[in-house]
């Protein structure tokens, strides 16, 4: 509604009972929360830790807050230039057509203006392009990359393990020497009556040598439109990303060489470290001969035009920089509420998050904005002094994927030695010793954040 409603009142009411939900009467969240804080605070300090984001950080890869601050901000300035450029050109752009021009954008106009802006500069109608991604091409160009970069081969494997749905397929993963090293299902299509939305990888049953030799099973699990008689399943872009992602999630538990359970794997690996191959492997989805290889019209086997493939990097980072400043607003909220950094102030939980405000946001919080009384991911979720943790892992996937583009992605022989390092790394070892080292063993220096502002199309801050 935000994005293609016409009517700016309506978005401004709608707007403003979005961000002022749970903050009235009998359902106001306001003093829950400082109890949360306060008692959060209290378990921390009776364990030994000056604070909760001590506690929450010392089973993560970032360990101190300072880590976490330090990346933050490095992310943050390139951001907040780029956010502020790109509001400058919506605002040019909005009253070159029609908004009246004595008058800012507020926040219930971004969506809307940053539509039109993109349907101008790209012209990209994303529905349009599903022709071009029937599933079984998508899954082929998948396991292709896959057998590529880590030597592996992907083989469909029919009535050789029970399903639970007809629509449920199911794979072997084998080695070079063709041993079957692991296995996954693939549940792909919508299906709302027993299935739950959205993607995810789970464990089936994982690796493990103690007595009876188990191999590594995942479930991959999706949510796209199924094929209907005259064609087949045919997946927007996003949902390409999607499988990629979860794929890489399924490579870590499938290609371990962990043979405890609970250190293989996924397992142990901590929360900030986990997406780093599901995110490493959506990078390949911008890769151009990746990308056109897989991308055939089902019908005339047409190829993806590269104008096509242009619109969707572009739109890769279009207005980046606010999306990003977003991200970046909510975690340094949450990692500073849970530092005890206000600790001798007299100011509540929403006065810190409108200081925090100044320079995370280009457009500052309105009265009724009390957001936190609804952030459910760090004060109901498993996100306290964690939210940092999506822009940690992107930066660990960006700098990983980046050694493949110091290698020149079209050198199939350099490619390939990486790939081998990455599977002997990063999905080989699992939780068996700390992310950094591992991380640090595949790229041979601690992760850095130029990769991922490069990757955003985020301004240089010099």
């Amino acid at each position: 509604f935000m994005t293609y409603a016409n009517d700016r009142n309506l978005r401004e009411k709608l707007y403003k009972a979005f961000v002022s939900r749970a903050s009235h009467g009998e359902k106001n969240n306001s003093q829950i929360i400082e109890e949360i804080l306060s008692l959060r605070t209290k378990q921390a300090k009776l364990l030994g830790y000056e604070s909760w984001a001590e506690l929450s950080l010392s089973t993560k890869m970032a360990k101190e807050i300072n880590n976490v601050e330090k990346l933050l901000e490095e992310i943050r300035k390139p951001a907040f230039k780029t956010a502020k450029n790109e509001l400058v050109r919506l605002n040019k752009f909005s009253k070159d057509n029609g908004f009246p021009i004595s008058e800012d954008l507020q926040s219930w106009d971004i969506s809307y203006w940053s539509e039109l802006l993109r349907k101008e500069k790209l012209n990209l109608d994303q529905e349009s392009l599903r022709p071009w991604f029937p599933l079984n091409d998508v899954l082929k160009g998948l396991f292709k990359l896959s057998e590529k970069l880590f030597d592996i081969k992907v083989i469909e494997a029919r009535n050789e393990a029970p399903i639970w749905n007809d629509d449920v397929l199911f794979f072997n993963i084998l080695n070079k020497d063709d041993e079957k090293i692991a296995s996954f299902y693939l549940d792909p299509y919508s299906r709302p009556e027993s299935k739950r939305g959205g993607a995810w990888m789970d464990e089936c049953l994982n690796k493990n040598n103690i007595g009876k030799n188990t191999l590594p099973v995942a479930y991959l699990v999706c949510n796209q439109t199924p094929p209907s008689k005259d064609k087949p399943s045919l997946m927007s872009f996003d949902e390409v990303q999607t499988l990629f992602h979860e794929f890489g999630h399924g490579l870590q538990h499938m290609l371990t060489t962990v043979n405890l359970p609970q250190a293989a794997g996924i397992n142990n690996v901590e929360w900030d470290a986990v997406e780093l191959p599901s995110q490493f492997m959506e990078n390949w989805c911008f890769h151009k001969n990746t990308l056109l290889n897989i991308a055939k019209h089902y019908k005339t086997g047409e190829k993806l035009s590269n104008e096509n493939f242009e619109k969707l990097v572009k739109n890769r980072t279009f207005n980046c920089g606010m999306a990003t400043l977003r991200q970046l607003h909510f975690a340094i909220t949450d990692i500073r509420l849970h530092s005890n950094l206000y600790n001798n102030q007299d100011k509540n939980s929403n006065e810190i998050r409108n200081e925090i405000s100044r320079n995370t946001t280009v457009i500052k919080p309105i009265e009724e904005d009390k957001f936190l009384c609804c952030f459910s991911h760090i004060f109901a979720g498993g996100y306290s002094a964690g939210y940092y943790s999506y822009k940690w892992a992107e930066v660990l996937s960006a700098d990983a994927f980046s050694m493949f583009e110091e290698a020149d992605l079209e050198n199939n022989q350099n490619i390939k030695a990486i790939g081998k390092k990455f599977k002997d790394t990063i999905l080989s070892l699992g939780g068996s010793i700390p992310p950094l080292e591992v991380f640090k063993l595949f790229r041979g220096r601690e992760p850095k954040t130029d990769s991922l502002i490069r990757h955003l199309g985020l301004s240089s801050v010099n």
